[in-house]
């Protein structure tokens, strides 16, 4: 039975059809991840889910432990990651509420345990050229189209540190170096996937409008607004995606490391 891990908010933990069997607290040697893992089955497949701020959203973007959280999905035996965050659109055209799965990512991030690999275990250098997984993003194309849930292909993810939101100027930069999105958690979660050889999907819900795109002040509750509009949609694109995801990988994820230690 394959095993795919959400990394999400609550909410979507109550998905018609899945039936929740348990939940895990997992030790790692990197510390305590978030939450306890809530595991859950739908036909056939065990779905591991981790809310990534805490049960109450009260660790913040910066603070989160990324590597024990990745850490935690390898030991329970997680093969593919389905990663949802709220972002702030840049690209011209987004709206909040436009569902985005990602393709690239560029990371603006600069105080984070980003690697597994420090010297300890030796080192290694993984390939990140396409850092989501594109087997992963055409289940959920598919699911999308099944469902009718529209979403945006491809688009190129800017990680920034936090929790503050970012300046109108840093979001100029951002659209001249090619920024589609703005975020503060898909990064370092992807890299690290990739170094845990599990597939890693980006889905990002555009929450509003990054600073300077719109002349109005930018709130926190306009976010999770976005995001509770967008939850049952979310619910339906997983539901489906579940069912689309092929039990064995074909894709180069699952290699990752085989050319990458020193």
């Amino acid at each position: 039975m394959s095993r795919i891990g959400v990394i999400a908010g609550s909410g979507l933990y109550e998905i018609k059809g899945l039936t929740i069997k348990k939940s895990r607290t997992v030790s790692t040697p990197y510390g305590k991840p978030s939450e306890k893992y809530v595991c859950g089955e739908m036909n056939e497949t065990e779905i591991i889910f981790l809310p990534r701020h805490g049960k109450h959203h009260s660790i913040p973007p910066h603070m989160i432990n990324y590597r024990a959280n990745i850490w935690g999905f390898k030991k329970l035996g997680v093969s593919r990651i389905i990663s949802i965050s709220a972002v702030g659109g840049i690209k011209k055209g987004l709206k909040p509420g436009d569902i985005v799965i990602l393709d690239q990512v560029l990371d603006m991030t600069k105080n984070r345990k980003s690697t597994f690999y420090d010297g300890k275990d030796g080192v290694a250098h993984i390939d990140f050229t396409e850092p989501f997984c594109a087997e992963l993003a055409q289940a959920l194309q598919k699911a999308g189209r099944k469902v009718k849930v529209t979403l945006k292909k491809g688009g190129t993810y800017v990680a920034v540190e936090g929790p503050r939101l970012e300046s109108a100027s840093e979001i100029k930069s951002f659209q001249i170096l090619g920024g589609d999105v703005v975020g503060m958690t898909g990064m370092p979660e992807a890299s690290l996937a990739r170094e845990a050889e599990i597939c890693y999907s980006g889905v990002s819900v555009v929450a509003n409008y990054a600073a300077g795109i719109s002349r109005h002040k930018l709130t926190v509750a306009e976010v999770m607004e976005a995001m509770k509009d967008t939850t049952e949609n979310l619910k339906k694109l997983l539901k489906a995606v579940f069912t689309l995801i092929p039990d064995k990988r074909k894709c180069t994820c699952k290699d990752a490391l085989a050319e990458a230690k020193i």
